[in-house]
């Protein structure tokens, strides 16, 4: 008997969100600077991709236009800032916290939309876009009493902008294959990172390499390819609600490896931003099961 293509695509969700929520911990685990970390990840994970696009014989065509190239590249340099403002903010606050605030990505791209495209915003979105920042406040409040920059908090919130950002340029590239997309931007991150990577000098310290190459080839590789199978199966709602999986995995980590018990603040904090996330995507319109969806919505709930 056949497993229906819903039940495949729960499965393929929940092992990538369940991945996602171990990024934080296996950056760590690398001893690395945020900096190597993700040129080995968009060198790994791009050779993954890129191999899968090989054989499946789509990496060079169609032709991308000039415009589709410039969007392309203004994505991919906005993801790699994303990544190191996310890797740099795991070194600062517990992993479950950035993860959390990291999530407001969607809400900075509905102001990316309405200030460079003229989209109003639903005055149905506004209270949950207040319940995000209130979220938000509360996490940051004690830092913020005491006279300190919450500084992990901060980089999440500069990697959620700068996906938001990664997010925009890619709605322009609509059409465009998303593994292909990925396979170009990691390709650019690894071109563009390398004359700043100084591997000599990072090789030299105790090094995890099981968890660089678990970081690039699981991690980026295989996850974007269960993301991207998983698209194709579920409806928008049902990937709003599986992402959810990503910032509990992460509190576990925090949790049963790394032992930080989070304050009321954060977790009451934690919680509204979560509640109004997942609000704001159940007033998305569904996408058809067994129908791509556009790039726009998936980009929206990964990370």
């Amino acid at each position: 008997m056949s497993i229906p293509s819903r039940h495949i695509g729960i499965w393929q969700m929940s092992i990538a969100m369940a991945l996602s929520g171990t990024i934080g911990w296996l950056v760590t685990l690398t001893g690395l600077p945020p900096l190597v970390v993700v040129w080995f990840r968009c060198l790994l994970g791009g050779g993954v991709l890129g191999l899968l696009l090989m054989l499946q014989g789509r990496l060079w065509a169609p032709v991308l236009s000039l415009r589709q190239g410039m969007w392309l590249v203004i994505g991919g340099v906005a993801l790699l800032g994303n990544w190191l403002a996310l890797f740099s903010a795991y070194h600062y606050s517990p992993i479950s916290l950035v993860t959390v605030v990291y999530h407001t990505q969607p809400f900075f791209l509905l102001g990316l939309a309405a200030l460079w495209q003229g989209e109003s915003i639903s005055p149905k979105r506004l209270p949950w876009l207040l319940l995000a920042f209130c979220g938000v406040g509360l996490i940051a409040g004690p830092s913020l009493a005491g006279g300190q920059v919450p500084l992990g908090i901060g980089l999440a919130l500069l990697a959620a902008v700068l996906y938001a950002v990664a997010t925009f340029a890619t709605r322009q590239l609509l059409g465009v294959s998303p593994i292909r997309i990925a396979t170009f931007q990691l390709g650019l991150g690894a071109v563009l990172l390398f004359p700043l990577v100084n591997l000599v000098g990072a090789t030299t310290q105790h090094v995890q390499w099981s968890a660089v190459g678990t970081l690039g080839l699981i991690h980026t590789g295989l996850m974007y390819v269960l993301l991207y199978s998983a698209f194709q199966r579920l409806a928008a709602i049902q990937i709003a609600t599986l992402s959810f999986l990503y910032p509990l995995v992460a509190l576990l980590v925090d949790l049963f490896v790394f032992h930080i018990h989070v304050g009321s603040n954060e977790l009451v904090g934690g919680s509204l931003i979560l509640l109004a996330i997942l609000a704001n995507q159940r007033n998305q319109p569904n996408a058809p099961v067994v129908k791509p969806m556009s790039y726009a919505k998936e980009v929206e709930r990964t990370g």
